[in-house]
């Protein structure tokens, strides 16, 4: 994991609209949600692994299942996890089991970032705050 130093940390804004600004600029919100907290992912790289530059968020005043929420932003950073390559040495065989566990575990859960994606996450920190602040 690698913090992203922003603006944005501790700002507040509507719900509706930091969705409708950070998904027009390739932002998903899918299932990094709970009822008080979610956030924002950006998908960088996919090829042994994945790294996502995530804005994380709380609702302070409603819940994220509610379009009028007002919520408040937390410190983005990069995360990338690194997939094995081959077999899971864990895995297990079976039709219940392997209805399951499909998915071998991750290599390295919270790998290094590579240095190339922290230029780019910053200016695309730099475009959302811009988006949002203004």
């Amino acid at each position: 994991m690698k913090p992203i130093n922003s603006r944005l940390e501790n700002e507040c804004c509507a719900l509706n609209e930091a969705e409708d600004l950070l998904k027009g600029m390739g932002f998903s919100y899918g299932g990094n949600w709970d009822y008080d907290h979610g956030y924002f992912d950006y998908k960088l790289d996919d090829e042994v692994g994945y790294t996502f530059l995530r804005i994380p968020f709380q609702a302070i005043d409603g819940q994220l299942d509610k379009k009028d929420t007002t919520i408040q932003f937390g410190e983005p950073f990069l995360l990338a996890h690194k997939y094995q390559v081959g077999l899971d040495d864990n895995a297990e065989t079976g039709n219940i089991s392997g209805s399951f566990n499909q998915f071998s575990e991750p290599q390295d859960p919270d790998a290094t970032v590579d240095q190339k994606w922290i230029g780019i996450a910053k200016d695309l920190v730099k475009k959302v705050e811009t988006a949002v602040l203004n």
